[in-house]
Formats: structure tokens, C-alpha cells, sequence
């Protein structure tokens, strides 16, 4: 272990001891794999040094993983091989019709609940969403956003855990698509087709019934995952707290997973669109309750980023006027701050765009 300054530090290294602010919070945890995003938010938050592991004790660590945009990090890896088991389970569950919960636990034990307490696990869902916009990816993708959400909201380990597999399982009513469905952008189905997309959250839950040892709240997470807080979802527009908690939270997950996804019919926009969209519906469609930790925590994950924004200009991320507000300042040179929010026209296109 070796003590270096931040502005000497690298991606790939990786952190000897954790770093802890003023209120006793933890900022990035002891054995973080650093990333140009991390080490860009340590110089705006002013740490002066910090302890990292030394060659001895990376020698192997440096021959196995890499920066955070580097495909062959550890993360991206390991998603990978996620990929791979969640497309065995849904193919399990289309031809046999049940659910093997058994190996979605084993899965959620193993892997996807520790990946969501990777730190930067936010910035590393950016890289592998491009990967693909399908059934399994997506389910991965939403299975570690519920899991981040939980830990957001400081639920129970039990509650975490169901969260989790609320997640990855959310989508199985899709095992039963029409195959023509499957790419389709939803937004443009009408009629019958619309009828079977809409099927898949009553096909879902009614797959994950034959399982009696799951909970209600998976169960009904994939039953009610389309639904809305104003009554305005489907299959049944139900409304408020008639929706389980794990449904709201699903729903919030892949709300924002689709949004930072590059679909059929949709442009992958950044998490600063997400969060202005977030914002927008929270009172409406989404669960304040839930929305609230989620745009708290992944606005704060975002200071001292930097950013591109739509009228050329490159900035870094102060701050945020008020906990309310949806858009951040952007200092853009050492005498001008840009607040966003009183530019709506001025939007963040790039984030960490490399310069």
C-alpha cells in the first residue's frame, strides 16, 4: 500500500483504504477499481491523496481487469457471463413454461447482487447498455438498477434480495411473445398487437404462481410493472399504494434502463435525460417515495463529471441549485457557472466526453 496523490492517479489502479467525507459517508469503498470518472469527482471534491494497493499487491490484478471503458474490465465480464445464464433461464421457462427459480436465485446470489454494490456500477451500466436492447439484457440491466434502488433506500438484506430477483424475473411473461413482438417499438403497437404485448405482465405473473416459494411482491413486480401511480398503466390501472412496493421500484429501474438504452425506434439518451424525465413523471406516473433516493444518489454520483453540452461547450458539475431541481450548474471556465435550469434549450449530450 502506497500513498499518491490524486492528480498522480490512473485508471486501473485501486483503492487500499477507503475514503470516508465529513459526515462520515463513504465516498468510494477500499478495493474500488478506479475509473477516469472517479478520479475526476476525487480532484472536484478537493481529496489530496489517497492510498492505493501497490505492484506487489496488483500484480495479478493489473493482468486481469482494466479502466472502466475498457471491455475486458472486470464488470463488463462478468456481465457478459450474466448474459449468457439469463438466456438459458428465459429459453428454460419458454420451453418448459415455469420459471427455473432455482437458478435465477443462484444468480442473483452470486453475481448480480454483487454487482450492485460495485462502486461506479452506474457508470458501468452506461458502457454495457449498448450491448443489446434484448429480453435478457435488459432483465440484467433492470434486476442491478432494483438492486442499486434498494440499497438506495435503505431496505432490508431480505427485501434487497427480492428486489433483485423481482428485477431479473419482471419480463418472463415475454418467454410467451409473439416472436414477430420481440424488436417492435411498443409505442407503435395498436390493436391485437398491442393486446399480446400488454399480455406479457398477466403471462409473467402467472408463470411466477406455479413457484410457491417466491414472494408475493416478485410475483406481483411482474404482474404490475406497467402499472402507474395515477391509474393511467395497464393490464388492470390500479393506482397508488394498490401497486406492490417492488413493482414501483421495477418500474422506476426500467423506466430509466429504457431511456439509456439504444432501441428500435429510440435514440439512447444520457442519465441526465433520465433524470429529467424521472423528475417529470414522479408525481404522476412514478412513486415519489421511490423516485426521490434514486435521483438524490445518482445526481450526487455525478458531481465534478464532465460534460458536453448541446451548444458545443464542455463543462464540469458543480452543483444542484436545490434537491428539487432536475437539470445541474455547469462551470464551463473559471469565471462562468451555466445553470441549466434556466436554460432549457442547453442540454447534456455527452457525459465524460473525452477530450
Amino acid at each position: 500500500m502506497r500513498s499518491i496523490p490524486v492528480e498522480e492517479l490512473q485508471p486501473g489502479m485501486i483503492l487500499a483504504r477507503s475514503l470516508i467525507n465529513d459526515e462520515m459517508m463513504v465516498i468510494l469503498s477500499e478495493g474500488t477499481l478506479l475509473t477516469k470518472a472517479h478520479i475526476t469527482r476525487l480532484a472536484f471534491l478537493d481529496i489530496p491523496i489517497v492510498y492505493i494497493k501497490d505492484e506487489y499487491e496488483l500484480s495479478e490484478a493489473f493482468q486481469n481487469v482494466s479502466a472502466l471503458f475498457d471491455t475486458g474490465s472486470a464488470f463488463v465480464s462478468e456481465y457478459k457471463d450474466v448474459i449468457h445464464t439469463a438466456r438459458s433461464i428465459f429459453d428454460e421457462a419458454k420451453s418448459s413454461g415455469k420459471a427455473p427459480i432455482a437458478k435465477s436465485k443462484a444468480v442473483i446470489k452470486d453475481t448480480i447482487a454483487p454487482m450492485t454494490k460495485e462502486s461506479g456500477v452506474m457508470d458501468y451500466l452506461l458502457e454495457v447498455n449498448h450491448l443489446a436492447a434484448d429480453v435478457y439484457n435488459h432483465s440484467v440491466r433492470v434486476s442491478i438498477l432494483s438492486g442499486v434502488l434498494a440499497k438506495w433506500m435503505h431496505l432490508s438484506a431480505k427485501e434487497t434480495q427480492d428486489i433483485i430477483l423481482a428485477g431479473f424475473l419482471h419480463d418472463i411473461g415475454k418467454t410467451k411473445f409473439p416472436e414477430r413482438l420481440l424488436d417492435k417499438n411498443v409505442e407503435t403497437l395498436t390493436g391485437d398487437e398491442r393486446d399480446a404485448y400488454e399480455q406479457h405482465t398477466v403471462d409473467g405473473q402467472q408463470i411466477l404462481s406455479a413457484s410457491p416459494e417466491l414472494s408475493d411482491g416478485v410475483k406481483l413486480a411482474a404482474l404490475q410493472h406497467h402499472e402507474a401511480m395515477d391509474g393511467s398503466g395497464f393490464p388492470f390501472g390500479i393506482s397508488g399504494n394498490d401497486i406492490h412496493l417492488y413493482a414501483r421500484s421495477v418500474s422506476l429501474a426500467d423506466f430509466y434502463d429504457n431511456i439509456t438504452t439504444e432501441r428500435e425506434g429510440f435514440r439512447k439518451e444520457t442519465p441526465f435525460a433520465a433524470i429529467d424525465k424521472i423528475t417529470a413523471d414522479m408525481y404522476t406516473k412514478l412513486d415519489p417515495t421511490v423516485c426521490v433516493p434514486f435521483l438524490t444518489h445518482l445526481k450526487e454520483a455525478f458531481l465534478g463529471s464532465r460534460v458536453m453540452l448541446s451548444n458545443g461547450l464542455t463543462g464540469t458539475i458543480v452543483r444542484y441549485t436545490n434537491d428539487y431541481v432536475a437539470r445541474p450548474m455547469i462551470r464551463v471556465t473559471d469565471e462562468d457557472i451555466l445553470d441549466l435550469n434556466i436554460v432549457p434549450d442547453v442540454k447534456i449530450v455527452e457525459y465524460n466526453p473525452k477530450d
